[in-house]
């Protein structure tokens, strides 16, 4: 280990992250009685620029009445180039009451972006002597972002998750594509023939996988959780899922929900299997036996394990107990 040590954001359950619009009232209830870990009432993007203030009030309302039970609760506010933000920020947290846990900040490009939401929101936290201390979600979804990814990661202590905003982000590189998230056709390597085969075979790649992977790094490399975001098409459920999976593999935390149907797509995906969770105590078990009788690696079903996968396993089976406690 280096000798620099990482300290971990709060710790929370974030497998799957619903967006709901705040001009969308009928929707809030049925969000807190879903099966979601987080919930995101937006003021941003899903919320037109004249529904805006109502929007804004119905998410104080709703922070305030709605029981949300264990969920975690979060606002998306507008961009700091808008005329909204510091409205956002300032009625949100002088008007509702301690229950809101995050605040996810859109289009962050640089540094000082979450500096000055910090100390706008410190300045309220001391002036309404609010007892809670509000954490900070972070969208990267421009070039700008992406390539100040790690200041932007180590820019407040109030950081909690980095979020891959693929559409927004794919505007800004100016993308190829017009999906929200997932595969491109044109994406893709043609085979050489050989002897064997003179058919050449075309093969898919996942575009998005150097900025995802790129944002994970970041995101560890300072104790955040990694977050992939949307996928537009919710009638494709494998869709989904296979995009889902890859950012579980690529070291992500959860993935958003744009539809209420990709919540139990998502909590499911990165949820350890049972058979996840057995393995990794008896991981657990063989090391501790191991360091019992002075061994710093040891084998287990034929394959090394050593410090390095007794963290794994011990990351893991937190979670899994984590998401028995909901």
């Amino acid at each position: 280990m280096s000798f620099t040590i990482v300290e971990e954001a709060t710790p929370r359950l974030n497998r799957s992250e619903l967006a709901v619009p705040g001009s969308r009232t009928e929707l809030f209830e049925k969000a807190a009685k879903s099966a979601v870990d987080v919930v995101f009432l937006d003021l941003e993007d899903a919320v037109a620029p004249d529904d805006k203030p109502r929007a804004r009030k119905n998410v104080i309302q709703a922070i305030n009445d709605v029981d949300w039970g264990s969920k975690v609760l979060s606002v998306r506010i507008n961009g700091l180039d808008t005329p909204y933000m510091y409205r956002d920020v300032v009625d949100v947290l002088e008007q509702a009451g301690e229950r809101l846990d995050v605040i996810m900040i859109p289009k962050v490009g640089t540094a000082a972006d979450v500096y000055a939401v910090d100390m706008l929101v410190t300045q309220i936290e001391a002036a309404k002597g609010r007892k809670k201390r509000i954490g900070f979600e972070l969208i990267i979804e421009s070039a700008l972002g992406m390539a100040n990814v790690d200041a932007v990661a180590g820019a407040s202590k109030r950081n909690e998750s980095l979020h891959f905003g693929v559409a927004d982000y794919a505007a800004s590189i100016k993308a190829r594509t017009t999906n929200i998230g997932g595969p491109n056709v044109e994406y893709g390597v043609l085979t050489d023939p050989t002897e064997d085969d003179p058919t050449r075979h075309y093969h898919w790649g996942d575009m998005w996988h150097y900025a995802l992977s790129r944002m994970v790094i970041a995101a560890r490399s300072n104790g955040l959780r990694p977050i992939d975001g949307p996928f537009g098409d919710f009638s494709d459920a494998e869709g989904y899922k296979a995009q889902a999976r890859r950012a579980a593999v690529l070291g992500c935390e959860g993935k958003w929900a744009i539809h209420p149907s990709q919540v139990a797509l998502a909590n499911d995906v990165f949820t350890p299997s049972e058979a996840e969770i057995a393995k990794a105590r008896r991981v657990i078990a063989a090391m501790e036996q191991a360091f019992k009788e002075g061994k710093g690696a040891v084998s287990l079903d034929g394959r090394l394990i050593d410090i390095a996968s007794i963290r794994q396993a011990e990351a893991l089976v937190a979670k899994a107990d984590r998401i028995a406690t909901r």
